[in-house]
């Protein structure tokens, strides 16, 4: 009775060839860099984000889930510049788990204002020509990794550096149409210094980093007295947080609420930013239809 209860189970294991092994597992802090990583890796890694789509990264409360999926991985890709600083305590628990920095080469702009004065300011990945070096350290840590596909790594990194430099060439023509007493992007959360050095814009905003989402009446006022001044059509705010104050901003002073950018988070696969590229695209047009009043 066992061997006819066995045997068919044998015969189904020989028949089915041998089982395929899954890929190594790659974790990044959040939904960007995951998008950045798998124009990279190909087939011959999985790539998970640990926040999901739409989280608020700078003070994001890991999950017991987190943990599990963190510790299947073989490397985790992390922004850096003080963005993640949960994930410090999140991997204390993992010393060996090895850890790749993407923002290292590339020198931090400082924030200016208010008590993270002094500080980088973390967004270099809304720069094009800054991820063509996340890319790059993408590119190296995943040779380390896996050696064997380096040169199919080396491959898909140089054509996602293509992919961003001529979006860089296209954004500078776009944004080359607004004059340049109206290139002021007002924003909730300061997350556009990279961007605006790029291209000769002037940042306005209601708060340095999302994780001091504070809106105190200083702030208010200062980003007020600028859109005024400057009189600017259109004010903005980011997927990940509310855009109440903003609105009010708008309200008294005249400006229009101008939609919506995605920074800290990719939209869902059917929205507005699915991958980093469609990500800039969207705020670039964005912006501009709110500063040319369309």
């Amino acid at each position: 009775m066992l061997a006819t209860l066995v045997l068919p189970v044998l015969a189904g294991c020989r028949g089915s060839g041998p089982v395929a092994e899954e890929p190594p597992l790659v974790v990044t802090t959040f939904t960007v860099l995951a998008d950045m990583a798998r124009n990279v890796a190909g087939d011959h890694l999985r790539v998970e984000s640990i926040t999901k789509l739409g989280a608020e990264i700078h003070g994001y409360e890991p999950t017991p889930s987190d943990l599990r999926r963190v510790e299947g991985a073989s490397l985790v890709l992390e922004n850096g510049l003080n963005l993640e600083r949960w994930s410090d305590r999140f991997l204390a628990g993992m010393p060996n788990l090895k850890r790749s920095t993407l923002t290292a080469g590339i020198t931090p702009l400082p924030i200016t204002e208010d008590a993270y004065r002094g500080k980088p300011n973390p967004h270099a990945w809304m720069s094009p020509r800054l991820a063509e070096i996340y890319v790059e350290n993408i590119r190296r840590a995943f040779s380390e990794l896996d050696p064997a596909n380096a040169e199919e790594y080396r491959r898909r990194a140089q054509a996602y550096k293509d992919q961003l430099r001529a979006l860089d060439l296209e954004l500078r023509r776009e944004l080359a149409t607004i004059p340049a007493p109206r290139r002021v992007l007002a924003s909730c959360e300061g997350a556009f210094t990279y961007l605006a050095k790029d291209y000769g814009l002037d940042e306005a905003y209601l708060w340095p980093v999302n994780s001091e989402s504070q809106v105190t009446p200083q702030r208010m006022a200062r980003l007020i007295a600028t859109v005024r001044q400057r009189q600017v059509p259109a004010v903005f705010c980011e997927s990940t947080v509310s855009d109440k104050v903003q609105r009010q901003v708008a309200e008294q002073t005249g400006a229009r609420f101008g939609g919506v950018f995605y920074v800290d988070s990719l939209s869902g696969p059917q929205g507005e930013a699915p991958t980093l590229l469609k990500l800039q695209r969207h705020n670039v047009r964005t912006l501009i239809q709110g500063l040319k009043g369309s």
